[in-house]
């Protein structure tokens, strides 16, 4: 596959070409810094680490890009792809299919390149299989668990040293859409029956198998709960169908509503550090909110741009502690990339900023 880079040239200005191509990268005015184009698959899920992409689309195939430039992808053959989450060392990547099923890539050879290592369930689960599609992955790289979500209703617990199903939990009436891992042994599912639930893992036995159960109801509402985000700092953020954001804090004795919310359903919440929380939504924006000291939440900006609903976004430090790159992905086959900014003292009330990166100062 041709090597595409996803820097434009020092001059950021608009190549002269307008002809589409199955992977374009095009310049952008105003906030973001670039748009990768995919003619070959809307984008459902996104995972960054460091210099690492990775986009998940109807595809087929797992789009992957190093340093900019693009590389080869992984081929699944399995169709939609709705989630992806990377392990700690980003040597693991873990894909969760429309077929139910758990892809294990590795990234541990010496050039870099990836291989399938493994497909969950493996023969000796297959009775294990969620039954319809996987909406959400998330890890908890202490415990060394993975969960999966999945429309079929269930949250499922994989033992992520030997890739052993330990625990199915019937988790809600309706397919759920997102999972988090929050603090203190609390994992969140969000689902289409109008819930957010946290559940607490208890450990049982010699092997190590967990025991889930409900902590608490943290949502009960008419509209399906769509997304599910866990910042560093412990808070949990949700996005519904009915635009909304809310935020808990102290495992959910505390909390409120995001003001400034979207005008359609949100469809992906990621937070970056312990202030800042991002929101993609079927109205095609992304907005940003800062956390404040006494856990209030300003809505600091609104990223315009997607002809698409946004489905998936992905977070890396750009500076650490200072700044971060902020991934959008959307239906309109792009991933847009925004530098966002967290300014610790300010002479007015928006704490961050939105950087073009050919801009200088």
């Amino acid at each position: 596959m041709k090597s595409t880079s996803i820097l434009i040239p020092s001059s950021w200005l608009p190549k002269p070409s307008t002809t589409p191509t199955p992977s374009a990268v095009a310049p952008l005015p105003d906030e973001a810094l670039v748009s990768i184009v995919r003619e070959h698959g809307h984008l459902y899920s996104l995972a960054a680490d460091g210099d690492l992409l990775y986009t998940g689309s109807d595809s087929k195939n797992i789009g992957v890009w190093k340093n900019r430039t693009e590389l080869p992808g992984l081929e699944s053959g399995s169709g939609l792809v709705k989630a992806i989450v990377l392990s700690v060392d980003g040597n693991k990547i873990f894909t969760g299919h429309r077929d139910g099923k758990i892809r294990v890539w590795s990234t541990s050879s010496p050039h870099g390149v990836h291989k399938r290592v493994a497909t969950l369930p493996t023969l000796r689960d297959s009775l294990k299989k969620h039954s319809d599609a996987i909406s959400s992955l998330s890890l908890d790289a202490e415990a060394g668990i993975l969960y999966s979500g999945s429309w079929d209703r269930t949250l499922k617990v994989w033992r992520v040293s030997d890739s052993r199903c330990i625990e199915s939990v019937a988790a809600h009436d309706d397919a759920i859409n997102s999972v988090a891992v929050g603090p203190r042994g609390l994992v969140f599912t969000g689902s289409a029956d109008g819930t957010l639930k946290a559940w607490r893992r208890e450990w049982k036995g010699s092997v190590r198998a967990t025991k889930h159960v409900l902590a608490s109801v943290l949502v009960r509402k008419d509209s399906a709960v769509t997304a599910v985000a866990a910042s560093a700092s412990g808070a949990v953020y949700c996005g519904s169908s009915d635009g909304a954001v809310e935020y808990f804090r102290d495992g959910g004795r505390s909390g409120g509503v995001l003001r400034g919310g979207h005008r359609l359903a949100v469809l992906c919440v990621a937070t970056a550090g312990e202030r800042l929380v991002v929101s993609g939504s079927a109205d095609r924006t992304v907005r940003v909110w800062r956390r404040e000291d006494g856990g209030s939440h300003v809505r600091v900006s609104v990223l315009t741009g997607h002809v698409g609903p946004v489905k998936g976004l992905a977070v890396g430090d750009d500076v650490p502690g200072r700044s971060w790159l902020v991934y959008s992905g959307a239906l309109d086959k792009t991933v847009r990339i925004w530098r966002v900014k967290e300014r610790e003292e300010v002479s007015d009330d928006v704490g961050v900023t939105v950087e073009n990166v050919g801009r200088r100062s």
